[in-house]
């Protein structure tokens, strides 16, 4: 954890102890106590523990990074107790409200000391036991959920056949450092939405900046969930979200068209770690040049790894135009995902066929006796083929498709660029959104940075190149650019459960490599 950010935390520990100590001190003058010791941060929870009677170890724990601040609550309500306060709504305002709680808790003619030995003879209704059972359980889980593993299921097949439909994740948060989460204030264990309708599960009354602890980087190959890095603005409705993302229409339509068209509203606006989450391969790490020749990715010039569960697709024909079904190719050993979208295998015309294969599914295919092993060809996009659709945008200086891109630089936090009309379009998003800068583009190719006219800039953050190992059904950074540090949540570990038509038991509690 940087120095700054370990202040922070300690900081903010301070505060919780220190604010409350206005009502604190003339409680612990009724309690028999100097009341300066009440000014004085952490020694106060530790006389707190003495007059209340509790382990004083739990003062220590109130040191553990962001741990101890739940700790401190719970001191608070401890101490509420021994001023006769019993009630549900006391020892909710104590937990969260302590510096106006203990004010006026001081005022009150009805707070009698009743020492520690008092509070033993104060037996809990059962449905405060429930009660209390179910907040300790919701912050527990919350605090995993932060700052351990969070769990993550497959929504579409654009990992497969690394990842299935309805394969239940382990999220691991350490991997690469738990991120602070930007919007505190939320529903727990809700992401973005209310469950069953369109109204946001957190408020953006608090906001914290991007900080991430222990922060270790994405390594090549890793399989990543992250925040859609275009999912800031979205329609939310419907079919729409980040599976239609708004800013592909605007780009389609134009702005304008799409502000002002019913179809496309209303829209939702969501903070970082409030957008849709992801889950990609990372292919190209901080500082790397990557580009796709038919369909191969190459990393600084040389191959990138193919991990033998990414899948593409190939066309073959079959030896005297014979007949073959999913069914027989499933028998066969190769796995087939028939959704009526976008289907695994079809007959295409003139007896030809389509399927999408892993590469050791390619050599099944290639030892079928009803197969014609010359027929099969990679089905790619031809170079010089451009796809207006694809990542920067900009056909007039960049003719990329899918399977033909790039070459292209992954930005690398520190690493100074020179700007120019033929790389702008490249790092626009990350200059202007993601950074947070004032970009102006004049006419005549030069360019005004936060009021500065510069055509150099500096890149305050890494960023990385995700892609499904479903190559041809997966929308990744080849429709939608780089991944910033600040949207990566964590590294996915392990299937716990999966399922299609009853447990897939074969996937349980699988490493996912």
């Amino acid at each position: 954890m940087p120095l700054h950010h370990l202040i922070v935390v300690y900081l903010i520990s301070i505060l919780l102890v220190f604010l409350p100590s206005f009502g604190l001190a003339p409680l612990f003058k009724k309690a028999g106590y100097a009341s300066w010791k009440a000014y004085v941060p952490f020694y106060n929870t530790w006389v707190i523990q003495e007059i209340t009677g509790r382990p004083k170890h739990w003062v220590f724990w109130q040191f553990i990074p962001v741990v101890g601040w739940f700790i401190t609550p719970g001191i608070f309500i401890e101490f509420a107790k021994v001023f006769c306060r019993f009630s549900f709504a006391d020892h909710f305002f104590a937990a969260l409200f302590a510096p106006f709680y203990f004010p006026w808790l001081a005022r009150n003619k009805d707070a009698r000391f009743i020492k520690a030995e008092g509070v033993k003879h104060h037996q809990k209704p059962a449905w405060r036991e429930w009660v209390d059972a179910a907040i300790f359980a919701v912050v527990a889980a919350t605090l995993i959920r932060i700052f351990v593993f969070e769990a993550y299921v497959i929504p579409s097949s654009s990992m497969e056949k690394t990842l299935l439909i309805n394969d239940y994740l382990f999220v691991s948060k350490f991997s690469y450092g738990p991120r602070i989460p930007n919007t505190p204030l939320s529903v727990p264990f809700v992401h973005n939405y209310l469950p069953g309708s369109s109204a946001k599960s957190y408020t953006t009354l608090i906001e914290l900046p991007y900080i991430r602890w222990f922060a270790s980087p994405v390594k090549r190959n890793d399989c990543v969930v992250f925040n859609f890095p275009e999912g800031d603005t979205v329609i939310n409705k419907d079919g729409y979200q980040s599976a239609q993302p708004y800013y592909m229409y605007e780009r389609m339509l134009g702005r304008d068209r799409v502000l002002n068209d019913p179809e496309f509203q209303p829209l939702a606006v969501h903070p970082v770690d409030k957008t849709d989450n992801y889950i990609k391969r990372c292919i190209g790490v901080a500082g790397d040049s990557l580009k796709i020749v038919d369909g191969i990715v190459y990393i600084n010039n040389q191959p990138g790894n193919i991990s033998p569960t990414s899948a593409t697709f190939y066309t073959f024909r079959t030896k005297n135009n014979a007949p073959v079904d999913a069914d027989f190719l499933r028998e066969s050993g190769i796995r087939l995902n028939m959704e009526s979208n976008s289907p695994d295998f079809s007959m295409m015309s003139g007896g030809s066929y389509s399927i999408n294969l892993t590469l050791p599914e390619l050599d099944i295919l290639k030892k079928l006796s009803v197969i014609d092993p010359n027929s099969i060809v990679k089905d790619v996009y031809p170079a010089g083929l451009t796809e207006p659709g694809v990542f920067p945008f900009d056909t007039l200086h960049f003719k990329w498709n899918k399977d033909n891109f790039g070459s292209i630089w992954v930005p690398k936090k520190g690493a100074t660029i020179t700007l120019n009309p033929q790389n702008i379009a490249l790092y626009r998003r990350a200059i202007q959104v993601y950074e947070k800068n004032t970009l102006v583009e004049n006419a005549n190719g030069t360019y005004v940075i936060n009021g500065t006219p510069t055509n150099q800039y500096t890149f305050k953050m890494d960023y990385y190149w995700m892609m499904g190992d479903n190559r041809h059904k997966s929308q990744d950074s080849r429709y939608w650019g780089f991944v910033p540090e600040d949207h990566v949540v964590g590294k996915a570990a392990m299937i716990w459960f999966s399922y299609e038509n009853g447990p897939r038991w074969k996937r349980f509690f699988k490493i996912i490599k």
